[in-house]
């Protein structure tokens, strides 16, 4: 199940995770957004219990956005343990995803 996140509740769904948190910086109007959510989807069922994913529209998370250096979108980012330890950007394939989540989980 994606979560979605925004500047007020990113502190408690993502830096405060007890797991991994798999972060689609995203945004309505981008096509290549659209175009990795279906694989994001995936991974956020396959991974259950062991990965949270959540959604970070940019254009209602901006600060959050901005705090983290978003330039491009889509961008995912890992954290774990509140902190950045991958990142992929744009839109990449499921496998690409899973390569960059497997060494968190």
């Amino acid at each position: 199940m994606e979560i979605k996140t925004n500047d007020t509740n990113f502190k408690q769904e993502v830096l405060d995770s007890a797991v991994p948190v798999l972060v689609d910086f995203w945004a309505e109007w981008c096509a290549p957004c659209h175009m990795v959510a279906p694989a994001v989807e995936e991974i956020s069922k396959e991974y259950d219990g062991k990965l949270k994913v959540c959604k970070a529209n940019v254009d209602e998370a901006r600060q959050t956005a901005a705090s983290y250096g978003i330039m491009s979108i889509p961008t995912l980012t890992v954290f774990k343990n509140g902190e950045v330890v991958n990142q992929v950007i744009g839109a990449v394939s499921k496998s690409v995803l899973e390569e960059a989540i497997k060494p968190y989980i």
